[in-house]
């Protein structure tokens, strides 16, 4: 008799993700939940999100945009590298001649109140100036014609000058002898912007004239008042003196107070003139400039804090100290690729974004064309200074220049060339362009429609909603269908026959 071989009598087991799990184990069951779980809050979640930006923002990614080895960037950026590098400038375009100044200047100063824009002093080329030009800021990078406002006091070449609080501040320069000054000036914009005359430190009833002649100084705008860094003494030279002044609780500026002068690594004086200098975070950054050898490359760096002061005899423990005003704590002198990669004087500097630059000047040879900026990092070393061909002036240089930043741009106003004082202006972006298409390899950016204002809010809150709404339902009927296969079934094999006896 043929044998009959018996089974276990154990039913085998499913087998799930090519045999690896059991398809009735957890480690199926959670596999599954978590892909249901990132596939609801993709639909859900990160689509609605997309459709709402879509009419929002000019691009969108789609998916993780690491490495994008293809870009195309818009023609705004013109001839800048794609993507643009952070903190790079858009290559300078020059204004047309309606825009120039009414005569050519050099070693003025330029400051915006409102919408207006105001050049002040300066020289000629020859002597000093009194003369203040005016004009008004419009739409993005544009301005007006330049009109004759307010004229100084007296005359000033290398003032240096500030907005703080809603004034203008026009501290020391040269007279027309050459020779530094003490003088203070102010001006306050009314209510609807006009501009009055100006004021004499005593005609303000300000004790702001200055401790001891300065021109070629920086005045920095610090939170609470005003630093002013530097500059030529009556003996003509550089001095390494810093300044502040400080507002009280009506907001007017208080007579000058020493600070820790400039001083190098090895405690000798760091006098500078025709320098620039900004404040970012809380460093205060003195860069370019001439100091008793000439034009320099050396960039010094001042902590920024306060101290605590006793408050005065008879003073109970809880007021035992208070605060003093923000000052200058300490100096540091930059090393290796910290300092400028050449030595500049009287160029045009200016700080936008947490960033540093240095335009033009000049050092020996002549006016120089290059642009170089940095961005410290969080506590105030700068990494380096970067310099892209394209972004730096036309060859023949500028030096004495105004600088000014509006908005996402900077102008720079006046100055000297190899042939001459000049009297028109240049335009630069701040902000170029990211790209409008990225080809990645784990995502893509595309362009979107960006409908500016509350009406582009308002559709991209409508495609959010519309579009959320739409997978909701659809994971609603998924749910059903996953519910109920054999019904799901029977529903999919009647489309087909029903498709087939129609075809």
């Amino acid at each position: 008799m043929t044998g009959q071989r018996l089974g276990t009598g154990l039913t085998p087991r499913r087998r799930a993700m090519f045999g690896l799990l059991d398809a009735d184990g957890w480690a199926w069951a959670t596999s599954k939940a978590f892909v249901w779980f990132v596939f609801v809050i993709f639909m859900l979640g990160y689509i609605p999100d997309r459709a709402y930006y879509f009419t929002v923002f000019p691009t969108i990614d789609l998916g993780i945009n690491v490495v994008s080895p293809i870009n195309l960037c818009p023609p705004e950026n013109k001839t800048l590298p794609c993507p643009a590098p952070v903190g790079g400038v858009v290559p300078w375009e020059p204004s047309p001649q309606q825009l120039a100044l009414p005569g050519g200047r050099l070693d003025g100063a330029a400051v915006q109140a409102g919408v207006k824009i105001l050049y002040i002093g300066g020289s000629d080329g020859q002597t000093a100036s009194d003369k203040v030009f005016v004009t008004a800021a419009f739409g993005s990078g544009n301005f007006s014609p330049w009109t004759e406002g307010p004229a100084l006091p007296a005359a000033r070449s290398k003032p240096a000058v500030a907005f703080l609080a809603g004034s203008i501040y026009v501290a020391g320069g040269a007279d027309p002898a050459g020779a530094p000054t003490t003088s203070v000036y102010v001006l306050t914009p009314d209510a609807s912007g006009a501009l009055k005359a100006w004021q004499t430190a005593a005609d303000a009833k300000l004790p702001i004239d200055l401790p001891e002649a300065r021109a070629g100084a920086s005045l920095v705008a610090a939170s609470d008042g005003l630093m002013l860094v530097g500059g030529v003494g009556p003996d003509g030279k550089p001095t390494n003196t810093v300044w502040k002044a400080t507002l009280d609780s009506a907001g007017k500026l208080g007579a000058w107070t020493p600070t820790a002068p400039m001083v190098l690594g090895n405690g000798s004086p760091a006098g500078r003139a025709d320098g620039a200098a900004a404040v970012v975070g809380s460093s205060l950054f003195v860069y370019g400039g001439r100091d008793a050898n000439g034009p320099t490359s050396v960039v010094m760096r001042g902590t920024l804090g306060t101290t605590a002061a006793p408050a005065g005899a008879g003073a109970s423990p809880s007021t035992a100290a208070v605060a003093a005003p923000q000052q200058v704590l300490r100096w540091a002198e930059g090393q290796g690729a910290a300092n400028l990669p050449a030595a500049r004087t009287d160029a045009a500097g200016f700080t936008a974004n947490g960033g540093l630059y240095l335009v033009g000047g000049s050092d020996a040879s002549g006016p120089k064309s290059e642009l170089y900026w940095t961005t410290p990092d969080a506590v105030g070393n700068i990494p380096e200074w970067k310099h892209l061909a394209v972004s730096d002036l036309p060859a023949e240089g500028l030096s004495g220049s105004a600088a000014l930043v509006s908005g996402p741009n900077v102008f720079l106003i006046g100055g000297r060339t190899a042939q001459g004082v000049i009297a028109g202006a240049a335009r630069a972006s701040l902000a170029p362009q990211p790209p409008f298409f990225q080809l990645g390899l784990f995502g893509a950016t595309v362009p979107a429609l960006k409908i500016d204002g509350e009406v582009g809010q308002q559709l991209g809150y409508m495609a959010a909603a519309g579009v959320g709404t739409g997978n909701f339902i659809l994971l609603l009927l998924i749910g059903w269908a996953l519910a109920h296969k054999e019904r799901t079934r029977e529903l999919l094999g009647h489309l087909r026959r029903r498709g087939r006896r129609t075809s």
